[in-house]
């Protein structure tokens, strides 16, 4: 399951930086540099992500649910911190859908990680 979950990670982070750079030789008002930093970012806390809660489940098979909750929050709080940080570095010029993309990278993620880590839980009952 580590080299399938990774495998996918990869994959998801692929598809968002072509859509990134796509989506900027469309429109190059949107900052490629934040949306490419929050994708290496996400991608990166999914994978320990995936390893916190596969040592959780390892030990007690019950903490799943614990475990998927603190990542999430985990990420999420990341997540705020640095829009934030992007929000108040770009004050004077924020480009919105920018920020909105940033929150998306998130789900997107946030999605994708659960639904594979569901499938591992089922597999080590």
């Amino acid at each position: 399951m580590t080299n399938r979950f990774i495998f996918i990670i990869i994959i998801v982070f692929a598809i968002l930086t072509a859509l990134f750079f796509t989506l900027n030789n469309m429109k190059p008002s949107f900052r490629l540099g934040a949306l490419m930093g929050a994708n290496a970012l996400m991608a990166l806390l999914s994978i320990a992500t995936y390893y916190m809660v596969k040592k959780q489940i390892a030990e007690r098979p019950q903490a799943f649910v614990r475990g998927v909750n603190a990542a999430t929050f985990l990420k999420l709080m990341i997540c705020g911190v640095s829009i934030l940080a992007y929000a108040l570095y770009n004050r004077s010029h924020i480009h919105k859908p920018t920020l909105f993309i940033l929150f998306g990278i998130y789900t997107v993620y946030t999605a994708v990680e659960t639904v594979l880590l569901m499938k591992m839980a089922k597999q080590v009952k």
